[in-house]
């Protein structure tokens, strides 16, 4: 829109300065056209302000670009720093499902450890139970032995009396 209005500001003032040039001349050359020369120097008044608020909008326009150069510029590091913040808030999450995962392993191999030493454990205690089998069954055995020992014992004392 701004490219529109620059080509008519330039035109107007083109105009401006070139009636200022013509009254000046007839003026010079004594021809007095009082009621056109005023008519023809309102209009030239009415062009050179014209062409002044023309140059004001073509400023202000300027500066409006650069104000939306500015907020689009600053839309887009609104729209960064957002994702950073994201990002940073993605690595801390990330930091402590690391850690979570460091435990998690220590956990498994203390668990593994643990499984290890209560598979010797059952192994133990199934000797154990077998070894007990084995001794109460030999202490059975012993006192058959004991008690036929001692049933001979006496029967060898009856004999020799």
């Amino acid at each position: 829109m701004a490219n529109v209005i620059y080509p008519h500001c330039n035109m107007l003032q083109h105009t401006a300065i070139h009636c200022n040039t013509h009254i000046t001349r007839t003026w010079l050359y004594g021809e007095c056209y009082i009621t056109t020369l005023q008519h023809a120097a309102t209009q030239c008044n009415t062009l050179q302000h014209t062409a002044t608020h023309c140059n004001t909008l073509q400023h202000t326009a300027t500066h409006c670009n650069t104000l939306q150069h500015t907020a689009t510029q600053c839309n887009t590091l609104q729209h960064t720093a957002t994702h950073c913040n994201t990002l940073q808030r993605t690595a801390a999450h990330c930091s402590t499902l690391q850690h979570t995962a460091t435990h998690c392993n220590t956990l498994c191999n203390t668990l593994q450890h643990t499984a290890a030493h209560c598979s010797t454990l059952q192994h133990t205690a199934t000797h154990c139970n077998t070894l007990c089998n084995t001794l109460q069954h030999t202490a059975t055995h012993c006192n058959t032995l004991q008690h036929t020992i001692t049933h001979c014992n006496t029967l060898q004392h009856t004999a020799t009396h």
